[in-house]
């Protein structure tokens, strides 16, 4: 199958290094490989493999090398130096990949720049969009809200399958990947969080609240919130407001970047993946055409919600309700397009017999809508 990010990044690849961030298991090393075939003489070296080690360290693969890809690079202390050197000394036309995840998107952030050399690509779990060429668009996202979108679990068709293996993963990842934003004693407490997160996706988040929970400070909570995005298990979205630090005062809302672990009912899993659809979709239009985006939902003091809200250039352009089966307009959504008239609104319905229009707000059906997204 070839991924959403393949053509992008081959193109990409003939202007400047190329930097590929994302969830663990998502698929970045499998589309590394798959880009080895459009070059005639490419060379893959992976950080964990001791003898690809000794070639990186030794700068040693062949002169005439014309792609470079490093795997896992973030492993070596100070790699943004050596990346650096490689790809300013590299022979004319000579193209590099470098790919990781967690750890390398925060080294990214600090230390030595690598301004101006780097297009950077995040990568996202398999969408509607993604699917529509292999399966129905009904059925992509009825298997998306089952299994979630990580390739392994999904190509298995089985729940079963899937559990076991978000078992095995998150496992995994809280007891090895947390380690480098944190100490062992607050493992377990970043994994009882883990767990009281899969019962809140799509509500409000409380540091307070959760905090009590977990006989811990809030701000040591939202710290740990803060290392659960960075390994890219969780993301948030924040309430708009036109003026931005209000917004980051406000409760955001969470999300699983895998749906298969979120626990909840058909209409929560379909509200999460819907999240995951659009903040892909978001994220590729930022990374591959240079728009600025963000990802929002809307909520009064009063309490009247809508779950998304799309901003470009800062100003309100979309707003989306998500249902399962409810083909009414949400009266929260009927209230924010009264008084937002210029403001596109949208009901999304899972198991929708016929859409409609009415005034100047449209009952879609989920799955073809999310098939027409840019990713």
């Amino acid at each position: 199958m070839k991924r959403y990010l393949y053509d992008p990044i081959q193109g990409d690849l003939t202007r400047k290094m190329v930097i590929l961030t994302g969830p663990r298991q998502i698929g970045k090393t499998f589309l590394a490989k798959q880009l080895l075939s459009e070059f005639k003489r490419p060379q893959y070296l992976n950080y964990d493999a001791i003898s690809d080690r000794r070639i990186f360290l030794a700068q040693s693969w062949p002169l005439n090398t014309d792609f470079l890809v490093f795997d896992e690079i973030h492993k070596k202390k100070d790699w943004k130096p050596s990346i650096k050197g490689i790809f300013d000394t590299r022979p004319d036309k000579q193209a590099i990949l470098v790919t990781g995840s967690a750890r390398l998107e925060t080294f990214r952030q600090s230390g030595e720049s690598l301004a101006g050399r780097y297009y950077h690509y995040h990568f996202y779990p398999l969408s509607v969009r993604e699917l529509k060429d292999q399966l129905d668009p009904f059925d992509a996202l009825e298997l998306l809200n089952r299994l979630g979108g990580f390739p392994e679990p999904f190509l298995t068709g089985s729940e079963t399958e899937a559990a076991r293996w978000q078992n095995q993963y998150y496992t995994d990842l809280v007891r090895e990947d947390i380690l480098d934003f944190s100490r062992v004693q607050e493992i377990r407490s970043i994994r009882l969080l883990l767990e009281l997160l899969r019962d809140r996706v799509g509500s409000p988040l409380s540091y307070t609240s959760l905090a009590v929970d977990l006989q811990l400070s809030p701000n040591t909570v939202r710290k740990y919130i803060e290392i659960l995005e960075s390994l890219y298990i969780i993301f948030l979205i924040r309430p708009f407001h036109r003026n931005i630090a209000r917004s980051l005062l406000k409760e955001p809302k969470v999300y699983f970047y895998d749906s298969g672990y979120v626990r909840g009912d058909e209409g929560v899993r379909l509200e999460n993946t819907c999240a995951v659809s659009l903040l892909k979709h978001i994220g590729f239009l930022q990374d591959a055409k240079g728009e600025n985006l963000s990802l929002h939902y809307l909520r009064t003091k009063e309490g009247k919600e809508v779950d998304f809200a799309v901003c470009k250039d800062e100003k309100l352009v979309r707003m989306i309700e998500i249902k399962n089966s409810d083909d009414a307009i949400s009266r929260n959504l009927r209230y924010f397009s009264e008084r937002l008239p210029d403001v596109e609104a949208i009901q999304l319905v899972h198991q929708l017999r016929h859409e409609q229009a009415i005034q100047n707000m449209s009952v879609l059906s989920a799955s073809r809508w999310l098939a027409e997204l840019a990713a």
